[in-house]
């Protein structure tokens, strides 16, 4: 039989490899599983580029999260040879609106003149990513709160400029054969629940996975439904690799 192949797994703003803590027991059990940083380089294209560089040769899975997500649909563009399988959670296919890029600038205006330092935007940021259920659970503010300090203020401007810049992918996940899966909390306010109904649509092997009383930090706030729709992805992946 031949071994799992790896997995490469991308971070969202503001996060690093801890986002996907609850679940990696379980993913890398039996596979190489790679986490690589999306806050060194301000364009998605850069972030894959590295992200592809650190794989080993060779097939692999990737899965991203929020802006993991535009990144790992830039690696299925620039090595679409290679890729057996891809997770997509929390996140959209389209460029950036105008509104949302508008706010992005208003963000780093405001770091920039210190109106507002990365802490306070950072906690800013909790009731639009948490469920309300959420909004008082000490340790995972303490997380997010922690993460957002280790991608720092620098590594923030680079994942805003490059959420800003990514490029439309939806044609891309029309061409894109492999299995894949397309999760989304029902709650979610960064990235609604439309945007994932409209990716799984345009993925000629999707699973769509909604996941009820969960806001946008899905792999913090539902570890164990990621999980268990992560294995059932893995194991698609598995069997279609061997065809």
């Amino acid at each position: 039989m031949n071994p799992p192949l790896p997995l490469l797994l991308l971070p969202g703003l503001m996060n690093d490899a801890r986002v996907w803590g609850p679940i990696l027991p379980a993913l890398g059990a039996t596979r190489g599983v790679h986490v690589a940083a999306t806050h060194l380089h301000d364009s998605v294209a850069r972030s894959a580029q590295a992200a592809i560089a650190g794989m080993p040769p060779g097939p692999f899975a990737v899965a991203g999260f929020s802006l993991g997500g535009y990144v790992a649909m830039e690696v299925c563009r620039q090595s679409p040879e290679r890729i057996a399988g891809l997770a997509l959670l929390d996140t959209g296919a389209g460029a950036d609106a105008p509104e949302a890029r508008q706010a992005r600038l208003r963000m780093l205006q405001a770091m920039g003149s210190r109106a507002a330092t990365l802490d306070q935007i950072a906690a800013g940021f909790a009731p639009r990513v948490l469920h309300p259920s959420r909004l008082q659970d000490p340790t995972l503010l303490a997380l997010l709160a922690d993460m957002a300090r280790s991608v720092g203020a620098e590594g923030f401007a680079r994942q805003q400029q490059a959420a800003m810049d990514r490029a439309d992918s939806r044609a891309l996940l029309r061409d894109l054969r492999v299995p894949a899966l397309v999760l989304c909390g029902r709650e979610d306010q960064v990235t609604p629940l439309a945007l994932s109904e409209d990716m799984a649509a345009l993925l000629p092997d999707a699973e769509l996975v909604v996941i009820e009383d969960c806001g946008h930090m899905a792999t913090l706030e539902q570890p164990g439904v990621v999980e268990l729709a992560a294995r059932r992805w893995l194991e698609r992946v598995a069997i279609s690799s061997l065809r």
